[in-house]
Formats: C-alpha cells, sequence, structure tokens
C-alpha cells in the first residue's frame, strides 16, 4: 500500500482551516482524514474514524468523527469537538451503559447541534497521542478473521503493535483496548482481533504512515505465504437480466420491506466468481461478517441461489432465509438483558453460485453500498480461506451487533 501524503495539498488543507479560523491540526486531521477514506481498501461508507486532539483558549478539546459523516469527504462539521477532561474521567469511573456513554458523549460535545461522536471516541480520548486513525483495511482483515493470531502478530510486528482479542465496540472496548495500550507504552498501534487496525502519532503525517506502513506489513506476510490479495475490482461479469426481474418480483411482494421499491446492486468480478464457485461457499457465508459492523448494512450472511432459480426456487430459498433468520433471533434473544425486537427477515445479499452477487436495498444508496462492502469483503474471504480459515466473530458476537441500538442510531443517521 503507498502513501497519499502530498505536502502540497497538506499545505492547501492547513490554509483553509486558517482561513475559516480552524486550527492547522484540524486541517490536517480533515486531509489524512479524506486520503484515508479515499482508498476502498482501507476503509468504505462509513467505517473507520479519526480525531485530533488540540487546545482552544486554554481547554484541551477533542476532535473526532461525527456519526453519519464519511472520511472520504469529511468536512470540519463532521470532527466535532467534545472537551476532554469529562471524557478522560470515565476512564476510571463506573461502567457506563450505553445510553449513558451517548450522553456522556453529548454533555461534552462544545455545539450541542453537532453530530454524536464516535462509539469510539473515549477510546480515541484515552490514547494519550494528538492524532489516532481507525481501518478496517482489506489486508488486516484477511489476517485479523484467522484464529489464534496473537503469536502471528507478535512475529510480524514485534512490538509494535499491541494485540487486543475481541471486544464489543465502544465502552467495553475503550477500557479494554485503553489497557492493553498501557501495558504496551511503547506500542505504535493497536491490533483489534476480528476488527481493524488503529495506529496514533503526535504528527498527522506520522499516524497515516503508520497505517499504511502496518497496512503493507501483513500484504507482505501474505505474500510470504503465497496468498494473491487483489486490489478493489470492477464488475465485468455478464448479468443474467431474467434472473434480477424474478428477483426483484419475488423480494417487492407485500409485507416485504421493500414493497414500496427495491434495488439490486449487481457485482460480478473475478474475486466474486472465485468466491462464488466455491464448493464450500454457503459454509464459508453463514460464518459471518468480514469486520462486525458490516452485519448492519448486510445481515449476518446471504442468501444462496443457482444461476438458474425460478420463481419458485427464489421463493424457497426466501422462506429458507426466514427460517434460519427467525431461529438466530430467538436463540440470541434469549441470553440478552433487555427486550429486542426483530428486524426484518429479509436478506440484504443474494448470492448467485458460480457468478456474482447481488446487494439489496430500499435505496439505489443503500444497494450500492451493499455492494461496495461485498466487493471488499469477497477479497478479504478470498485471502483469508487462502492463508488459513476464514473465522469471523461467533454468531452471539454478531447478534449484539446487529441489534446494538448505537449501530442502529448510525445507520438511521446515514440512511438520511
Amino acid at each position: 500500500m503507498k502513501s497519499r501524503w502530498n505536502d502540497e495539498d497538506a499545505a492547501r488543507y492547513v490554509e483553509a482551516a486558517r482561513a475559516a479560523g480552524q486550527s492547522e491540526a484540524l486541517g490536517l486531521r480533515i486531509y489524512t482524514s479524506r486520503i484515508i477514506g479515499g482508498d476502498p481498501d482501507l476503509v468504505l461508507h462509513g467505517g473507520g474514524n479519526t480525531s485530533v486532539k488540540v487546545t482552544a483558549d486554554g481547554e484541551a478539546l477533542m476532535h473526532i468523527k461525527g456519526s453519519g459523516w464519511d472520511l472520504d469527504t469529511i468536512e470540519a462539521p463532521g470532527l466535532p469537538a467534545v472537551r476532554l477532561a469529562p471524557l478522560l474521567e470515565a476512564r476510571d469511573g463506573p461502567k457506563l451503559s450505553d445510553p449513558d456513554m451517548v450522553a456522556l458523549l453529548r454533555a461534552s460535545l462544545i455545539e450541542a447541534d453537532a453530530p454524536n461522536p464516535s462509539v469510539e471516541a473515549l477510546l480515541h480520548a484515552f490514547l494519550p497521542f494528538a492524532f489516532v486513525d481507525h481501518t478496517h483495511a482489506t489486508a488486516i482483515l484477511a489476517l485479523a478473521d484467522q484464529p489464534d493470531m496473537r503469536d502471528t502478530i507478535k512475529r510480524i510486528y514485534g512490538d509494535r503493535l499491541a494485540y487486543v482479542p475481541y471486544v464489543m465496540p465502544g465502552f467495553d472496548l475503550s477500557i479494554v483496548a485503553d489497557r492493553i495500550y498501557r501495558d504496551h507504552p511503547g506500542c505504535e498501534g493497536l491490533w483489534l482481533e476480528n476488527h481493524g487496525l488503529f495506529t496514533f502519532a503526535n504528527d498527522a503525517r506520522a499516524s497515516y504512515e503508520l497505517m499504511i506502513e502496518f497496512v503493507t506489513m501483513a500484504e507482505d506476510e501474505l505474500a510470504r505465504a503465497g496468498v494473491a490479495l487483489t486490489g478493489p475490482q470492477q464488475s465485468d461479469g455478464v448479468e443474467d437480466v431474467a434472473l434480477r426481474a424474478r428477483l426483484e418480483t419475488a423480494l417487492a411482494r407485500d409485507g416485504s420491506p421493500f414493497a414500496k421499491g427495491v434495488f439490486l446492486d449487481y457485482r460480478s468480478t473475478a474475486a466474486i466468481r472465485e468466491h462464488a464457485a466455491k464448493s464450500n461457499v454457503e459454509a464459508i457465508s453463514l460464518r459471518g461478517t468480514v469486520t462486525p459492523d458490516h452485519v448492519i448494512r448486510i445481515k449476518p450472511w446471504p442468501m444462496v441461489v443457482g444461476p438458474e432459480a425460478d420463481g419458485d426456487a427464489i421463493a424457497a430459498a426466501l422462506a429458507a432465509y426466514a427460517d434460519r433468520y427467525k431461529a438466530y433471533f430467538t436463540r440470541n434473544a434469549a441470553r440478552t438483558n433487555e427486550p429486542k425486537r426483530m428486524l426484518d427477515v429479509y436478506p440484504r445479499v443474494v448470492l448467485v453460485l458460480g457468478k456474482g452477487v447481488y446487494a439489496i436495498g430500499a435505496t439505489a444508496k443503500a444497494a450500492k453500498i451493499g455492494g461496495d462492502l461485498c466487493e471488499q469483503a469477497t477479497r478479504a474471504i478470498n485471502a483469508a480461506e487462502a492463508y488459513g480459515r476464514f473465522t469471523p466473530i461467533g454468531e452471539a458476537d454478531l447478534f449484539d451487533m446487529e441489534y446494538w441500538s448505537l449501530e442502529q442510531a448510525k445507520l438511521a443517521v446515514g440512511a438520511s
């Protein structure tokens, strides 16, 4: 992976920030956020988050990515400022519930009408660096979604990265990851099992280029094992328009969330076809998503159909999907501390054996987002399977993410 840092571009962002009465640090934060967000092999559609700590009028503040913003197009309003002191106090305070954490973050905002700070804002606050970057890079996911990787990560990165076992994002992750960081005070980043990567530094370029370096080291490890991780691919397969029409008819029936309109985004790339042709593709697909927050966009698994599926076969597949989803909900809702209301039982992805995938949405935007996530995820899964075994978070953790109120709120903002 190559650095996209450019001195002239960085200087323009600094000058624009000054002209707007903003800090140089915020200008650089916008710049590096955008070059991170502009690389689909680092983050996609609201994924990842960034922050910068500054001092204004003698008070320590942190600008942190706000909910509903994408890094590739982020502007100053998408990095709302929060007072740092009350966030740091949470480190040694009582465990916060999700609503209490959101209330703390909102109460700490400088501007009351700013978007909600990232659910990982506390971890950004706890890390004692001016600039903090977090991504879900494709190469990182191919290795993070492997079983028993602690020793391998130590071999690859030495003491430069501290290994964080999977913990639900939010308050719990912030506390655990902060403790692990303090046990490894010389590290330059955090490796989050089944999740992604954090890097940090007191300089914008240094934090960004650590991210690029560490992702490159993951790419090198894959290459060492003989795994070819392809870059983003454009769809080049021939779509069966008759199959599309049958899917549209089945998905738009009365009672469906798509009854008022269904949009399909078809993707068929070399990587997708490789995945769709695997003899055990359905079993692999049932393991879960490549990074936890994908579940709120594309559900826990796809529906699988054959390329010749007629209307009856599609109806049967939808019924089987609904039964599986209801059983998944019943199993997992029974163990939660609060009542859960089941979401709709329709897939958000249809995998066509040997051919391609359809991402499904109630809008063209939602379908395209799903398609982009599938394109990246398929390449990560192919690499993970070639390296070892694709092993994402388990069903219980996946359910907790899908039905996490904070993630559902993020999805609602993104859809607006």
